[in-house]
């Protein structure tokens, strides 16, 4: 099982820039993919971006590509998004989570999750 706790959000002007953070427990993240996802209200929850164990891949949505970017360090069982450029489309709650299986990618991720940190952009 995985701990998940995501940092960071707030509220914030369109064109500015906000870096997220996720901490681990120790046990479960240098060895699996770990990934960002949010939830806006009333929509589904949507992955976000994705990193390798190693860092080597990485995969953005597309409504984030070129201004987002998934950064982690194993060494401080932390993941990090760095968010630029931010629009009132990406106001939502931001959760992190690890895949189960695999270390490439986050398709399978756990069923429990933290309590996400909130990000809100104004026009």
């Amino acid at each position: 099982q995985v701990q998940l706790v995501e940092s960071g959000g707030g509220l914030v002007q369109a064109g500015g820039s906000l870096t997220l953070s996720c901490l681990a427990s120790e046990a479960h993240f240098s060895t699996y993919a770990m990934g960002w996802f949010r939830q806006a209200p009333g929509k589904e929850r949507e992955l976000v971006a994705t990193i390798s164990w190693n860092s080597d891949y990485r995969y953005y949505a597309d409504s984030v590509k070129g201004r987002f970017t998934i950064s982690r360090d194993n060494m401080k069982n932390t993941i990090y998004l760095q968010m630029n450029s931010l629009k009132p489309a990406d106001t939502a709650v931001y959760y992190c989570n690890a895949d189960r299986q695999s270390g490439v990618v986050v398709t399978d991720p756990y069923d429990d999750w933290g309590q996400g940190t909130q990000v809100t952009v104004s026009s």
